[in-house]
């Protein structure tokens, strides 16, 4: 009887290990520096340019990135996380659609994907919303 509860709770997790090495969104796969393509760096958003870049320091702020500098006239963030900095482009690619570009500083792509992948779902999960006028106290 103890040698089957073993077999089970070894297969158990066994499954449950391989499991998480195939799932889309490994979390040790997510924080550990590698080489990651420049497509992951960029995404398409139908959005006016104005509110993709009030979601993109929205996004910066809710990730505990440390903001450097904000140009709203060119529409660029520079903000450091884990001790790189990057630039967050937001480009208006026509009337509909915007570009929301994250790209390393130093142009070493060998970092933490999450960093990138958290800025773009904070945007994906926020981006629905209404952005209205705050009233002058």
């Amino acid at each position: 009887m103890e040698r089957a509860i073993k077999i089970l709770m070894i297969s158990f997790l066994f499954g449950f290990s391989i499991l998480t090495c195939f799932s889309e969104e490994n979390p040790a796969m997510m924080i550990t520096p590698q080489n990651v393509d420049f497509k992951i760096c960029t995404r398409n958003y139908k959005v006016p340019e104005e509110k993709l870049f009030y979601l993109a320091i929205a996004a910066a702020k809710a990730n505990n990135f440390e903001v450097n500098e904000i140009q709203s006239k060119t529409g660029y963030i520079l903000f450091t996380a884990a001790g790189k900095q990057y630039l967050a482009s937001i480009v208006k690619k026509d009337s509909e659609n915007t570009l929301l570009k994250i790209t390393p500083v130093n142009n070493n792509y060998f970092f933490a994907p999450g960093i990138v992948l958290n800025f773009f779902r904070y945007i994906d999960l926020n981006g629905a919303t209404q952005i209205t006028q705050l009233p002058k106290i």
